[in-house]
């Protein structure tokens, strides 16, 4: 049965510090300043940044909306105290589809595709041209990022409302609409990461891509889900947080680690293996130099140190061990979205002021959009069904 100060806890909000969000203006500023000095002093690499900085955290925003509808379909109870945290990260899709429609401006810096009259002298570009043209890629942006919000902020009504008067009516309709959302979310991100990610470089495909950077974006999206709620933890809200949420959590890291690790080692293998020119060639321009280490250096990072960590029951249950793998993960998702990149758009290793200053700027701007959208209703969802089950959860 549920005390006195479980009853306190379901009303807890979240009151963002007035010097907290100064420093993430602070960020965004810095942000702004790095992207203006690229765009004057490097155009391509600025993109570059761009390009990768929007797909990194709109990733995460797909990937969390994915994590929450994962649990509504499983009915899971242990994660049901801490949905908030999924629903807060994909509320930046909506800032996230105007930065992806501004790419417009950039689109013949970053995409060799959309050059003009590259049709007439490249016969397989010509071939793709009826899908990779700037009108439809375009049009593909706008239905994705439709499809995305609407439902987001379906399930997130639809939340708020059972919060207001409880029982189950409303968890089935989230039931219901998360049943369709994951297929919305596995078709059009499939497609997504083909349009942003592989067609940087069109004359090459890989069947395994798409499932690839899908993988990867619920892999990096659940591990700073797990970063948010340590975190509220920390400062005093989610009390109810033990060592058996934390088992769960670190157990969704490592299970996702080890599916990243298997599709890209599945994709490297056959490509080497089948010893086509046309997809060897990938492989082949980033083998090379910085872009070479990078190559292992994602192995290591978004594989081999989750595996490693959180492999051990005890270490699982332990912040000191999860929150440096954390930190690693956050590194190994921009390490591979650079590995990508970088070979395609800029031609070299460049790392510097305005990658690190872009970074920052945009992960100031996905933290207010986060940190303000959690202050809009209780930290806990005071009439989930499953509540009490999560509050008390233990094993």
């Amino acid at each position: 049965m549920m005390t006195s100060k479980d009853m306190d806890t379901m009303n807890d909000k979240l009151i963002v510090p007035q010097k907290f969000k100064n420093l993430l203006f602070g960020m965004i500023g810095i942000g702004v300043i790095s992207m203006a000095a690229g765009f004057v002093l490097d155009p391509q690499r600025a993109w570059a940044n761009y390009l990768l900085n929007n797909y990194y955290f709109v990733s995460l925003a797909i990937g969390a909306a994915f994590f929450g509808a994962i649990q509504y379909i499983a009915q899971a109870g242990w994660s049901s105290a801490f949905k908030r945290i999924p629903e807060a990260m994909a509320s930046y899709l909506p800032v996230a589809a105007v930065f992806f429609l501004l790419m417009y401006f950039g689109m013949h810096t970053i995409f060799h595709w959309s050059e003009a009259g590259i049709t007439k002298t490249d016969e397989l570009i010509a071939h793709k041209s009826p899908y990779l043209n700037i009108p439809f890629f375009f049009l593909r942006v706008i239905l994705f990022f439709g499809l995305w919000i609407v439902m987001v902020r379906l399930l997130r009504k639809i939340s708020l409302k059972e919060d207001e008067v409880g029982g189950m009516e409303h968890f089935y309709k989230s039931e219901k609409y998360s049943k369709i959302f994951i297929f919305i979310i596995a078709i059009s991100f499939t497609l997504f990461a083909i349009d942003m990610i592989m067609s940087l470089e069109p004359h090459w495909y890989s069947g395994i891509f798409a499932a690839k950077s899908f993988i990867a974006a619920f892999l990096h999206a659940a591990t700073v889900i797990t970063l948010i709620v340590i975190i509220l933890n920390k400062i005093g809200h989610l009390p109810m947080l033990n060592r058996s949420h934390l088992h769960d959590y670190s157990r969704y890291i490592f299970m996702l680690s080890i599916v990243w690790g298997y599709f890209n080692f599945a994709e490297f293998m056959i490509i080497w293996y089948g010893n086509l020119p046309e997809e060897t060639a990938y492989f082949v321009n980033r083998s090379g130099g910085a872009f070479g280490v990078l190559f292992f250096a994602n192995i290591i990072l978004n594989w081999f140190i989750p595996f490693l960590f959180l492999m051990p029951r005890m270490t699982s249950r332990s912040k000191v061990f999860i929150l440096p793998v954390i930190v690693v993960l956050m590194i190994g998702q921009y390490t591979e979205l650079y590995y990508y990149i970088w070979p395609d758009v800029v031609h070299e290793v460049k790392f510097g002021i305005i990658e690190i200053g872009t970074y920052l700027g945009f992960l100031g701007l996905f933290t207010l959009v986060v940190t303000n959208t959690l202050t809009k209703a209780s930290l806990v969802p005071r009439n989930h069904p499953y509540l009490e089950e999560s509050i008390y959860h233990q094993f």
